[in-house]
C-alpha cells in the first residue's frame, strides 16, 4: 500500500490556494510540502496542522492506494 495526497491538491485547487499559502496557514516547512508533493511519508503532526488549517478531516487530504508492482 502507498499514500496518495491527490485529495489535498484537489482541495487546494477548490479553495484557490497555492502550496505556499498552505505552508503559511498551517505553519509547515517547505521541506514537508516537498515530501507531500512526492507522496513521501510526513509526520502525523504535519498532517494535523494541515487539517486544522483547512478545517477538514485526514481522509479529505490523503488516501491509501495500491502500490505499483516492482
Amino acid at each position: 500500500m502507498a499514500i496518495s495526497y491527490k485529495k489535498l491538491w484537489k482541495l487546494l485547487i477548490d479553495r484557490d490556494m497555492k502550496k505556499k499559502d498552505l505552508c503559511a496557514a498551517a505553519g509547515i516547512s517547505h521541506a514537508s510540502m516537498a515530501k507531500l508533493g512526492k507522496n513521501e511519508n510526513v509526520t502525523t503532526d504535519v498532517l494535523v496542522k494541515i487539517c486544522t488549517a483547512l478545517k477538514c478531516d485526514i481522509s479529505d487530504i490523503m488516501e491509501m492506494t495500491e502500490s505499483q508492482s516492482q
